[in-house]
């Protein structure tokens, strides 16, 4: 067995990484149950076919997409010793991340101005299931931000170098977990429109 100092941070690394993929294995039996339901859900008669899917959906997933592409250019500038352009790539990630909740409490408004809603008698299966998709994911995006926010202050304090970069390659995989975790509900919610 390898006590070494280097063999510690190497399993500790490894722990890390485990976690993080426990934790994204768990998300996705999560989201798999509730699309699961909502799929079956769509066989009832009272399921809802006549509605105006919320353009500030579509905005909201053009934004998280971009914030893919940007956390990404910011991993690559860190390691690559270009920090104060690290810096710049997170905060836009930052600002798109915030884009993208904000266009999607505006999609709910926008459901909502159509006369639906998550509960009440203005709603039905459809309009339950397609508030709870994206209030979900939203309640994971703010893990997600939390991980972001991490990563800035932790590039701030200058602790990621080509050498030493787990937390921000960790904080990375999240983002575009979370990202590609959004496109694929924003395909289904509106393919079944």
């Amino acid at each position: 067995m390898d006590y070494t100092q280097g063999g510690e941070k190497l399993k500790q690394d490894r722990a890390k990484k485990q976690m993080l993929w426990f934790g994204i294995i768990s998300l996705c039996m999560t989201f798999a149950g509730l699309t699961s339901a909502y799929i079956v859900s769509m066989e009832r008669r009272d399921w809802l076919e006549n509605y105006d899917f919320p353009q500030a959906l579509i905005v909201s997933t053009v934004l998280i997409i971009i914030s893919s592409i940007t956390i990404h250019l910011a991993k690559n500038a860190i390691i690559s010793g270009k920090n104060s352009m690290g810096t710049l790539f997170l905060m836009l990630t930052l600002a798109l991340g915030i884009g993208f909740v904000v266009s999607q409490f505006a999609g709910f408004s926008a459901f909502q101005e159509q006369g639906y809603y998550f509960t009440g008698a203005s709603s039905n299966i459809t309009t339950t299931f397609f508030f709870l998709i994206i209030a979900v994911h939203i309640a994971h995006l703010i893990a997600g931000f939390i991980a972001l926010i991490t990563v800035i202050i932790n590039h701030l304090r200058g602790k990621y170098s080509r050498a030493e970069h787990l937390g921000l390659s960790l904080g990375v995989t999240f983002w575009h977990f979370l990202d590609i975790l959004w496109v694929f509900l924003f395909v289904l919610l509106f393919i079944t429109k």
